[in-house]
């Protein structure tokens, strides 16, 4: 019967095949009508993780009201531009800055011991046009350790810093509701709610400096968790998530793109030369990241679509998560479905009867609180499932119509086996899964010539790690 059900009279007619026809594959076990242990077939469809009882509690506490307040204090900071007063007490950016730490203090509170939080200072020499004279950027940054796996980290942050028409005017009022306190509501919002749970790994809601002048306050957070060799398996960035309507006035309230690069910004020359051999443009680490945070935030619980959007950034734009890109880390940025440019770097006036300015006003509160349950449910699936696999091959050594995939067994003590996925070149995203049980190889009867391959991790919960994209192995 192997002979029979050939590869090459799959891959022919596999996209005629219905769900119904493809074999059932348990994680332990091999495909129904399958004639011997190693033969794998083609797999079970790959199906989005749905939410379970305690992630929908979770999702539940998210706090629209909390999220209102959150934006209209940093907003009445009158204006929090990077160079502004550090020491007034109720205008500028230090005066936004202790109300941040202020507050996250009070989620780590509720933790137990198990958050902490940090004011994130350093020095940042002068570097024009936008930073002119020496000044200190500081990043507010909650640590939640994880339970089980405290060394695998997942960041997620807005930047508090604001602007208005000139970036280098510090004075005038710049409430930046938008762009970021949006962000800044999201990543406090959720180390409220999630500091009473226990991840398993550790999860760090960051409030960062700086963005508007040049990325400095994320670039230093980055620079430093590279520097202490820190496992950070993934970062997002919520930059301008705070209104779902659209310049021309319309709406769109239950959509959030995730701008997630192709080629890595890290990429070696060795790395270009092997992705051009094998193709893979369309799977670095950000991109396999924001297919997991589809298959696990895109459900009834969070109301929210999640339009994956396949570049680094808005065109010619940047954010937060690039500094972290920059260091090799997997990265994305989330933002509102469609901008109004009315809202962003603008003096706040009226001018021919229309209204400038980021204002509190113009924010949709209720989307900012989906955008919340998005992240949530992203971050909570990462940190509860096993980790990307790690070191994933191809063996090449032999020229053969079969595929030999091989993987290093992670540490993760909540692992429960591996599942090999498998989608044709021109698919978005992976279609098959094939469990194939703690093991650490398996053997596929598809070619590497027609298709693309994945290895993921799956946990004694059932849940499943983001995919990792395998390079050769000769």
């Amino acid at each position: 019967m192997a002979e029979e059900r050939s590869r090459r009279v799959f891959l022919s007619t596999s996209a005629a095949l219905s769900a119904a026809a493809l074999s059932s594959t348990a994680l332990t076990g091999a495909p129904a009508g399958a004639d011997q242990p190693g033969d794998l077939g083609p797999g079970t469809p790959v199906a989005p993780q749905r939410p379970d009882a305690e992630l929908r509690a979770i999702l539940r506490e998210i706090d629209e009201h909390r999220v209102e307040a959150t934006v209209r204090r940093l907003a009445a900071f009158g204006t929090r531009h990077t160079l502004s007063s550090q020491t007034d007490p109720v205008r500028g950016i230090g005066a936004a800055r202790d109300w941040i730490f202020a507050e996250m203090l009070k989620s780590a509170g509720r933790s137990g011991g198990r958050m902490k939080v940090e004011l994130q200072s350093y020095l940042q020499p002068p570097s024009p046009p936008r930073i002119p004279v020496a000044t200190t950027i500081t990043n507010v940054v909650a640590t939640l350790r994880g339970s089980t796996t405290p060394e695998r980290i997942y960041v997620v942050s807005g930047h508090y810093d604001s602007r208005c028409s000139d970036p280098l005017d510090a004075t005038k009022d710049a409430p930046g509701a938008d762009d970021d306190a949006s962000g800044v509501a999201v990543a406090m919002e959720l180390a409220r709610v999630l500091a009473t749970r226990r991840p398993a790994a550790t999860i760090v809601f960051a409030a960062v400096a700086g963005e508007e002048q040049g990325l400095f306050g994320a670039r230093h957070l980055a620079t430093l968790y590279k520097a202490a060799g820190a496992n950070v398996q993934a970062m997002f960035t919520n930059d301008i998530v705070g209104s779902s309507r659209a310049d021309d006035g319309t709406r769109d309230p239950h959509t959030i793109r995730l701008f997630a690069e192709g080629v890595p910004t890290s990429e070696t020359p060795a790395q270009a030369e092997i992705r051009r051999a094998v193709g893979g443009e369309n799977d670095s680490p950000s991109r396999q990241l924001a297919r997991f945070a589809r298959s696990v935030a895109e459900n009834d619980a969070t109301g929210m679509s999640v339009r994956v959007i396949y570049r680094r950034d808005r065109y010619l734009r940047g954010g937060d998560h690039i500094p972290f890109l920059e260091q090799g880390y997997p990265a994305a940025r989330f933002t509102e479905p469609n901008e109004d440019y009315a809202r962003q770097h603008q003096d706040v006036r009226m001018e021919n009867g229309k209204q400038f300015g980021d204002l509190p006003e113009f924010c949709d509160f209720p989307f900012i609180a989906r955008v919340a349950r998005v992240n949530a449910a992203t971050l909570w699936s990462l940190a509860t499932a096993p980790g990307t696999a790690e070191d994933v091959r191809i063996r090449t050594n032999q020229l053969t119509n079969d595929t030999d995939l091989v993987w290093r067994r992670g540490m993760d003590p909540d692992l429960a086996g591996y599942e090999v996925v498998w989608r044709e070149t021109t698919e978005a995203d992976w279609t098959h899964s094939i469990g194939v049980g703690d093991t650490t190889e398996a053997k596929v009867d598809l070619s590497k010539d027609n298709v693309f391959f994945g290895v993921r991790a799956v946990g004694k919960n059932g849940r499943r790690g983001p995919v990792a994209f395998p390079t050769p192995l000769s």
